[in-house]
């Protein structure tokens, strides 16, 4: 891999880790357009540290207080009761769904999951499914002359089982082409939750998820795998763009809708199928090598 290219992954990773297009795909598909070889999985994974610090850094008050008082409640049984004690477990509890679904699908993730046609199916599916969720969500939050006709929950209504929900909802970003923050938000929206509680705990749900994948494929790096150089430099590109990008995004989905990443999921997916059967893309491009 190429400094240039790096760099360009690296901005393409800190560009859509967050927004509900999936990161993985545009990795895929910015290797095939241009002719290069797939990153891989091992590189999206690390590459991923570096969003997942700019998560770490932006929300470092919300993080600091859900692990002290995580700490805190394991020896105060007063503080068992505390939201921020049991945020704690619940991201903890969401994050299995995805860390078993892992191991046990990573050949797949690895090889037939980066199946061109796979991806544009996801793209459109995922993409179909936020949509339902993000008009359901309009309709609850309607105002001006309107009452709502709901109250969207926040996450202190959150509980065991939609943690669950939750990550299994974040595991289905397994599959590129889903969108980690697009399965989680739908899956949130779904369940009746704000748009921003939504984001918000999707967002903390994909540290931990994310942190292991990354120090998981570092194996990899060290076998040769993936180039050391280039892929920290695309790492610091992904963590720079990435925090500028939860910083607006967390702006946007408080008076935005979700349809302009709908219509741009199903475009996407639809031009996708339309190049692999052209034959000017194969379903395999750039698979032969990394």
């Amino acid at each position: 891999m190429s400094w240039f290219e790096s760099f360009v992954l690296g901005l393409v990773q800190g560009l859509t880790e967050f927004l509900p297009i999936s990161s993985s795909a545009h990795l895929r598909l910015t290797a095939a357009f241009a002719g290069w070889h797939d990153p891989g999985a091992a590189f999206t994974a690390i590459t991923q540290i570096g969003t997942e610090a700019a998560v770490l850094i932006y929300f470092r008050k919300d993080i600091a207080r859900i692990l002290s008082a995580w700490f805190r409640s394991l020896v105060n049984p007063a503080m068992r009761g505390d939201h921020d004690a049991k945020m704690g477990w619940l991201v903890i509890v969401g994050s299995l769904p995805i860390g078993v679904l892992g191991l046990v699908f990573k050949d797949q993730i690895e090889g037939p999951f980066r199946d061109l046609r796979l991806i544009a199916t996801t793209l459109i599916g995922m993409g179909i499914i936020l949509g339902i969720a993000d008009r359901l969500a309009a309709r609850d939050e309607a105002g001006g002359k309107h009452r709502a006709i709901r109250e969207r929950k926040s996450l202190k209504e959150l509980g065991v089982r939609d943690g669950l929900i939750f990550g299994f909802c974040q595991a289905m970003a397994l599959v590129p082409g889903v969108s980690r923050s697009g399965a989680t938000i739908s899956g949130g929206l779904l369940m009746g939750y704000s748009r921003e509680a939504a984001a918000r705990y999707s967002f903390l749900l994909a540290v931990p998820a994310v942190l292991a994948s990354g120090v998981f494929e570092l194996k990899d790096a060290g076998e040769g795998h993936v180039s050391w150089g280039p892929t920290i430099f695309a790492t610091i590109i992904a963590f720079a763009v990435g925090y500028a990008v939860i910083a607006w995004f967390m702006k946007f989905i408080t008076t935005k809708s979700f349809m302009p990443f709908v219509i741009y999921r199903v475009l996407l997916g639809i031009a996708l199928f339309a190049l692999v059967a052209a034959g000017v893309l194969s379903p395999h491009a750039g698979e032969s090598a990394g």
